[in-house]
């Protein structure tokens, strides 16, 4: 059987040439069509709300900034996780959506549902924001994601909500119902 395909392929050079010139000119042509992400984006497509109250306690903050707003976020349709985080003067809520959701759409589900949410906060919180979090820096428009800009004094670069020290305190704070991980690095 083999040595019948090497004698046919003695005999019919062309033809082996020219299937194996096609079949190179295809693997090339494959190769310039695959697309190729350098460093892909394999983390959940989630939003965050930073609420800043400053001059409260963890306790205050959770009672009328967290809770409120981590209860109307569980009604956002697509989230899959819904985890709230209080500490001295701050309040941060994380969505995470289910896989595949696009971001923006995300985000301006999150926005419709603070503006909702917003009634049941106190005069002294002030307006919350949602972001999409790096691992680096905080994006609140995607013109902020194609021109970094450098972090403000008032806000250090950190990769979430709390320190590791102050993760175990943040945690103690919160409603058992809301608290779906123990420690705020859990998100990345």
């Amino acid at each position: 059987m083999i040595a019948a395909l090497i004698r046919w392929s003695i005999t019919n050079r062309f033809l082996v040439l020219l299937a194996t010139a096609l079949v190179a000119a295809w693997g090339v042509i494959s190769l310039a069509r695959t697309p190729l992400d350098a460093i892909p984006d394999l983390s959940d497509t989630q939003v965050i709300i930073r609420t800043p109250f400053p001059g409260q306690a963890p306790r205050i903050v959770e009672d009328q900034v967290t809770y409120p707003l981590a209860t109307t976020m569980m009604s956002v349709p697509g989230a899959k996780t819904v985890r709230g985080y209080s500490m001295f003067g701050d309040s941060f809520v994380y969505i995470l959506f289910e896989d595949g959701t696009d971001l923006y759409w995300a985000r301006s589900r999150v926005l419709e549902y603070m503006n909702q949410a917003q009634s049941r906060l106190p005069a002294g919180a002030i307006a919350a924001r949602a972001n999409r979090v790096f691992p680096a820096r905080s994006v609140e428009s995607s013109r902020a994601a194609r021109q970094p800009s450098p972090p403000s004094s008032a806000e250090p670069t950190r990769r979430g909500p709390a320190s590791a020290s102050a993760s175990s305190s943040a945690a103690a704070t919160l409603p058992r119902s809301i608290s779906a991980a123990s420690d705020p690095r859990d998100t990345y």
